[in-house]
């Protein structure tokens, strides 16, 4: 991937830069929230002390019917509440009743994120603990529908949104954003939401999901997290006819106009947070996806989760399958149905790790990894009509059309589906990839769920039971002939508020390829035989926090070695330092 990169950016390597404007960032926690028991009071601050009506109505101190007695007396909220004291266990017990009696998904994400606005600490308690349910809630699928229908469920708004405009001005918003120390940004235009397209401003719901996962996945407190839309237009005729789209409306601005309002912000936010904050780029069209990562990938702490992210959870994947499938990553063969982003980052850093292991020249490894588009197999002879990010794959080859056609031609022994397009791993190209596969690798990974390329139902029953399979979106367990198969989920949340940590606590200042490595290595690391007994590539979502825990360490520890940390000096044991550092939804007890 780096490699790729460079070559946009004339050699240029993360490595090459001068660190010495590191202010900013890091793991600060001002109030000593973090750190308190019920022994260490703290003082619920806002502008001044919160009390009465205003600590009620501020979702970051609000406790609901928490509030202890004395807290009651101390903050003056006596006869704002009812008599009762229940604890945040009770009220947890509660509102997870409430939201199982909701029928439609949006119903549990307009309810959960209704509930972060009141109370920030019980949102992330639920989200915490009971994360195998409630991550498809505020997360994919349901997030998809939420971002559709955006405008007619917006009630509060959520992060900054940046708009043509605003240019000139970017900085000045910024510090409009009432938190200082900001740590993790996610930013997105909109273009290409999920499997969804352009979603213009309406695209919000991705920012805000991604960083409620930084938190209670992560462990990023959600006061150093900051959501981030950058409204440049949209070309979604139905949003623009659409009473009560919230955003600009307008054309999509491109060129000169959209870079410059681009490099404006990512110059700001360097200057109002620093060279420590980390930049996730989320959901962009594939042309300006390698663009941004390329140029700013040298002079900031950047990431894409959709090229990088989904790469090191697919890679994670497939070490994973070694155990089932046997043999080395260079023993196989891999088929991709689309060559966008993460079709080609993916191949990117499966190329890369198989050329670490086996000592083989990138240019050698890439050859085992062919990528189809919507014109067919990627090969030589259409080199001149690529796009620069689908050019390494192409390969000598005779044309092949269909993917049919591609299966059958290549026989590879996986086969990953990033296109966007529901329904096209066909029951015929299913077949044939068990035809001459004794355990066919099926990834069906794109978002939401009605763009899979199968459902895990398909490809169990036409592989007869074979088939080894993961999805981006999540599918319940199949019965198929008495064996219960449970699918996996190659889902991003496994590495990027790991990855995020990892950056965070040893104050990393560039993104290098060798710390999604780490990361992807770092959750293989997790599986259990007990998990593969059952077809699992991928630990169950329930042990999260650990997992996460093991990838922030690894990332760290890369992120010393290759002298990218600027926190010093190193912790000892860089496990136990990132749980230190992981935030806790526990209540307070005040002052």
């Amino acid at each position: 991937m780096e490699s790729t990169l460079k070559e946009m950016r004339d050699g240029a390597s993360v490595l090459d830069m001068d660190p010495k404007s590191t202010v900013g960032g890091g793991v600060e926690d001002v109030y000593g929230e973090d750190r308190a028991t019920e022994d260490q009071l703290v003082t619920p601050w806002t502008i001044s002390v919160a009390s009465g009506y205003t600590l009620l109505r501020d979702p970051h101190h609000n406790k609901g019917l928490a509030f202890t007695e004395k807290e009651r007396d101390a903050h003056y909220l006596r006869g704002l509440l009812p008599p009762a004291i229940i604890s945040q266990q009770l009220q947890e017990k509660k509102l997870m009743n409430t939201i199982r009696q909701y029928q439609l998904p949006l119903q549990k994400y307009t309810a959960m994120m209704e509930l972060e606005e009141r109370n920030e600490r019980l949102f992330y308690k639920l989200l915490i603990d009971n994360v195998e349910e409630l991550l498809p809630v505020v997360y994919t699928p349901t997030v998809g529908e939420a971002c559709q229908k955006y405008g007619s469920i917006f009630k509060r708004p959520q992060g900054l949104y940046i708009s043509l405009k605003e240019k000139g001005k970017v900085l000045d918003v910024l510090k409009n954003w009432p938190q200082k120390s900001i740590q993790v940004i996610v930013v997105t235009d909109g273009e290409r939401i999920l499997g969804l397209g352009d979603l213009g401003c309406q695209g919000m719901g991705i920012p805000v999901g991604k960083l409620s996962l930084y938190t209670a996945l992560g462990g990023v407190r959600p006061s150093a997290c900051l959501p981030v839309t950058i409204d440049v237009g949209t070309n979604n005729e139905q949003l623009l006819k659409d009473e009560f789209y919230i955003g600009l409306r307008q054309k999509r601005a491109t060129g000169q106009e959209y870079s410059e309002l681009l490099h404006e912000f990512m110059t700001a936010v360097k200057q109002n947070y620093g060279e420590k904050v980390l930049i996730q780029f989320e959901d962009f069209a594939n042309h300006n996806a390698f663009d941004l990562l390329a140029k700013y990938g040298t002079t900031h702490l950047v990431f894409n989760d959709d090229i990088q992210g989904t790469a090191a959870v697919v890679l994670a994947g497939l070490i994973s399958a070694l155990k089932l499938l046997g043999g080395s990553l260079a023993d196989h063969t891999f088929l991709f149905l689309g060559a966008g982003e993460a079709g080609t980052g993916i191949a990117e850093l499966i190329a890369l790790e198989m050329s670490r292991r086996s000592k083989t020249p990138l240019e050698e490894t890439r050859k085992k990894i062919w990528l189809t588009d919507s014109k067919g197999l990627i090969v030589s002879s259409r080199k001149e009509s690529l796009q620069h990010f689908k050019k390494p794959w192409a390969h000598e080859h005779e044309p092949v059309k269909g993917l049919l056609e591609v299966v059958k031609a290549i026989k590879p022994t996986v086969l990953i589906g990033t296109s966007g397009v529901g329904k096209t791993f066909t029951k015929e190209v299913i077949e044939a990839m068990a035809s001459f596969n004794e355990k066919p690798l099926i990834l069906a990974l794109s978002n939401p769920t009605s763009q899979s390329e199968c459902t895990a139902e398909e490809a169990y029953t036409w592989t007869k039971g074979k088939a080894i399979f993961a999805s981006g979106s999540p599918f319940d367990p199949v019965e198929y002939e008495g064996k219960v198969f449970v699918p996996g989920q190659s889902n991003n949340a496994y590495i990027f508020p790991g990855l995020g940590l990892g950056l965070v606590i040893s104050g990393a200042i560039r993104v290098h390829d060798d710390m999604l490595l780490a990361a992807a290595e770092a959750l293989a690391g997790q599986i259990k035989e007990e998990y593969l007994a059952k077809g699992l590539i991928y630990p169950p979502l329930s042990n999260i926090r650990k997992i996460s825990v093991q990838i922030a360490a690894n990332v760290a520890a890369k992120a010393y070695e290759l002298g990218l940390a600027t926190r010093l000096p190193r912790p000892e044991n860089l496990v136990k330092h990132a749980e230190s550092c992981m935030y806790s939804p526990a209540y307070r007890y005040y002052r």
